[in-house]
């Protein structure tokens, strides 16, 4: 199956290594991977902000950019829940609402297309490390992703993954709501990554960048050394 990458922003920007991870990681299965230069943002950040006509204009340029794909995938629960369930909304009654439910049929976040998509849980990585994974919000409540990622860490050499005692907490990231509220998201923050670092674990592991970010910045104000990683990069077999 020919893939084409889905790299939101927070990535290409601030984690190119994640893209570059999950790239290797569907080649190696065999699944040539192509990344379209004319994508853009989701366009949720315009979306949760009450600016739908921006958002409108950014989901038609994605169902335009992204036609003809067999799959699209994406390492970001958060960027995948926009384009398969609100682009749909977004663009119901337009001239493009059939384009824009074709592609959220073809839209994957990365630990789904591998487990269901794909049928692989085992991709022969080895990361000898005790981790815990934390459930980002849109993959676990909107896209409805739990079993997947654990599935494939369990499938992991010598890595031993531990549950979290918070562990469908969110971390207080939420895009625009940590800006509007800062204390607020602060003070989940300190739940959700104090939940985790309970664990003893030595990396947090997301399918969701955004989280990863968050989290860093609780555990580096106050001393943990705990890292984050994508999902991507442990199947890949890298660490930052």
């Amino acid at each position: 199956m020919n893939v084409s990458l889905f790299i939101p922003c927070f990535v290409d920007q601030m984690v190119p290594r994640v893209g570059l991870a999950v790239a290797r990681v569907l080649e190696r299965l065999g699944h040539p991977c192509e990344f379209r230069a004319a994508q853009t943002c989701c366009g949720q950040p315009s979306f949760n902000a009450g600016y739908w006509d921006e958002a409108r204009a950014v989901a038609i340029r994605a169902v335009e950019v992204f036609e003809g794909a067999d799959a699209v995938v994406g390492p970001s629960g958060s960027c995948v829940a926009m384009m398969r369930v609100f682009y749909p909304q977004l663009l119901e009654g337009t001239p493009h609402e059939t384009a824009a439910l074709d592609l959220a049929s073809r839209t994957f976040e990365f630990s789904e297309f591998l487990v269901e998509k794909l049928g692989v849980t085992d991709v022969g990585a080895c990361f000898p490390h005790r981790v815990t994974y934390h459930d980002g919000c849109h993959g676990l409540r909107e896209l409805r992703i739990k079993e997947a990622p654990r599935r494939l860490l369990q499938a992991v050499r010598d890595l031993q993954l531990v549950e979290c005692d918070e562990p469908e907490a969110c971390c207080g990231f939420g895009g625009l709501f940590s800006v509007k509220y800062p204390m607020i998201s602060t003070a989940m923050a300190e739940v959700k990554a104090g939940s985790l670092a309970r664990t003893e674990c030595d990396y947090i592991v997301s399918s969701d960048p955004t989280c990863q970010l968050q989290l860093d910045g609780w555990l580096s104000r106050y001393g943990r050394h705990i890292r984050t990683i994508h999902l991507a990069e442990v199947l890949a077999g890298t660490e930052p």
